[in-house]
């Protein structure tokens, strides 16, 4: 596959469409902007206005586009470049309007691109386009040298921008604070698993970013991470391209999303390490594209900031179709875990999340276009894909708690692997008082130092679930101890767009069914799955959430514990 051939083709098709959206209203506040199709509104952001001038100004210079030096191209340049210079805050940053505002990091995600792009005009000789975008690069200057993150992504794309915009203006500072960033340390595990465990997003953006510094500040050691990220998603893609989402740590999770936004860094890493594997997973990622991405991870501006990797001088190798990976096996999430308490920060942190399923186990399986996924540390523990039918997930919900099980631990065993967990729940005693002769002074619930409490009563109930697998079928063998009278609830969901069938199944609501006993049939296009068999032992509809809704269809069993229950699973 050509890849820069199917990009110009895409980049014109853009750069003809966002025409249409822009706002030419003079009297607008929004004048220049590109209307975002799902607000309605203008944004200048990395993925909105900042975005359609990456494709404008690709298409603008490069003399194999169809616009190459339009006229009415140029102009529209103008207003896009006007509206960013307009939409810039006195401190230098924008906002992207549906949160983050006087955003750093947002303004990051455009500092990246649009190094790219100042270097495409000077290059070209475009001065007055020039000079607006370099403008805009030295406005964002201070806010680059005092700004902060919310998330862990979010540091590595501060530390590109610095290295751009020190590449470019020569001020120290900059490099002094990507150093800053960059002394944190890489957030992955050994099998290159970043913080976020986002396949779908944030992988890709880490990856691109520390590419870029890694180039521009000489940090050579940060390429090793980009590898063991890049190897690791070799197993994280299944039969039609989309992307593993399941166990996402953010808003990718359980979502369709395809490998675009892994092409450039695909085809840079494959020309730096001469690897005709990482040539096909660029090829593959352009397969479902859709646009050429934001500015940031612009497809079509990362081919002509980096014209080495137009060339097809580079092999292509045969992708993994059949394997059995586990992931993270051997990472100590328990370990870290028992330290959180002596660092300090008492599990709270501002705008963010701790993401203590870091380094949680996962194993990949895959058979030519049967596709499973296990997983600790979620709320699905399974799911599974025959062409055209998917398992989306396979949950188990409680009362004991109440609400889903996150199974803390995957151990392989014969035939197969184990999720355990332990749940724990107890009670607690009164305040002890503050000394022998004074009571507490006050009685407001949420005022009370419940940390002295003594705990009484602890119960604990162990659940333990065996995954097995015999050629094309499998089995979920759940099982929990002794304690009686645990109600649970087993949830297999689907996409919606199958046909099923079954005597068990009993009809809920939209998209929910009880699955109460026998087989359930699957049937999607000329793939068949089987899944024996319901339960009805109790009759509660659900426990904890609901799972309505996103175009799913949920099938509900029923268990009442002591459980010893065994669900197999054909497919054809």
């Amino acid at each position: 596959m050509n890849g820069y051939n199917s990009l110009l083709v895409k980049n014109d098709e853009m750069t003809m469409m966002h025409f249409e959206h822009q706002v030419k209203d003079k009297g607008s506040r929004y004048f220049g902007g590109i209307i975002n199709q799902n607000t309605g509104i203008p944004s200048p952001s990395h993925t909105g206005t900042g975005s359609v001038i990456g494709s404008w100004v690709c298409s603008y210079v490069n003399k194999d586009s169809a616009y190459f030096e339009n006229e009415e191209l140029a102009e529209r340049i103008e207003m896009a470049l006007d509206y960013m210079l307009n939409k810039q805050h006195n401190d230098g940053t924008i906002s992207p309007g549906w949160t983050n505002y006087h955003s750093p990091p947002d303004t990051a995600f455009i500092v990246t691109g649009f190094a790219q792009i100042y270097s495409l005009l000077k290059k070209n000789k475009k001065e007055s386009f020039a000079d607006k975008v370099a403008l805009f690069l030295k406005r964002t200057i201070p806010a680059m040298l005092t700004g902060g993150c919310h998330t862990p992504n979010h540091r590595w794309v501060l530390a590109s921008a610095l290295a751009h915009l020190y590449n470019i203006f020569g001020n120290l500072e900059l490099k002094q604070r990507a150093e800053e960033w960059l002394l944190e340390g890489m957030d992955m595990t050994e099998d290159g698993e970043w913080t976020e465990r986002s396949n779908g997003i944030y992988n890709s953006v880490s990856n691109i970013c520390l590419y870029h510094t890694a180039s521009l500040l000489g940090k050579t050691e940060l390429y090793g991470y980009i590898r063991k990220n890049l190897d690791m998603m070799m197993y994280l893609v299944h039969p039609d391209g989309e992307v593993v989402t399941d166990y996402s740590g953010r808003q990718d999770l359980g979502n369709r999303f395809d490998l675009s936004p892994y092409h450039l860094i695909y085809r840079l890493m494959a020309y730096k390490d001469t690897n005709p594997q990482y040539m096909s997973m660029a090829d593959l990622a352009l397969e479902n594209m859709e646009d050429t991405g934001p500015v940031n991870n612009h497809m079509m501006l990362g081919y002509l900031y980096f014209p080495f990797i137009k060339e097809e001088n580079i092999d292509r190798a045969e992708l993994p179709k059949e394997y059995e990976v586990f992931i993270n096996e051997k990472y100590q999430v328990k370990e870290n875990m028992n330290k959180m308490e002596a660092v300090g920060h008492y599990s709270r942190i501002e705008h963010s999340s701790m993401h203590t399923s870091f380094g949680a186990q996962t194993v990949r399986y895959r058979n030519k276009d049967i596709s499973a996924t296990i997983m600790g540390m979620n709320s699905s523990i399974f799911s599974l894909r025959h062409g055209k039918i998917k398992l989306l997930g396979t949950q188990i919900y409680t009362s004991f708690s109440p609400g889903v099980v996150e199974f803390d631990s995957i151990k392989k065993i014969d035939g197969g692997y184990r999720l355990s967990a332990v749940l724990e729940k107890g009670y607690t005693g009164p305040l002890p008082p503050l000394d022998n002769s004074k009571p507490n002074n006050t009685s407001i619930w949420y005022l009370l130092p419940h940390q002295l409490r003594e705990s009484t009563h602890k119960q604990t109930f162990h659940i333990w679930v065996d995954i097995l697998r015999k050629e094309k079928d499998w089995s979920i063998h759940i099982q929990t101890d002794e304690l009686e009278d645990v109600f649970t609830q087993v949830v297999f969901v689907f996409d919606e767009n199958i046909a099923s069938k079954g005597e068990g199944i009993e009809n809920l609501n939209e998209g929910n069914y009880f699955w109460k006993e026998g087989k359930l049939d699957i049937q999607q296009e000329k793939n068949k799955m089987t899944l024996l068999a319901g339960e009805y032992e109790h009759w509660q509809k659900s426990l904890g959430n609901k799972n309505t809704g996103n175009n799913l269809a949920f099938y509900r069993v029923n268990l009442l514990s002591p459980i010893d229950k065994k669900f197999s699973i054909s497919i054809s």
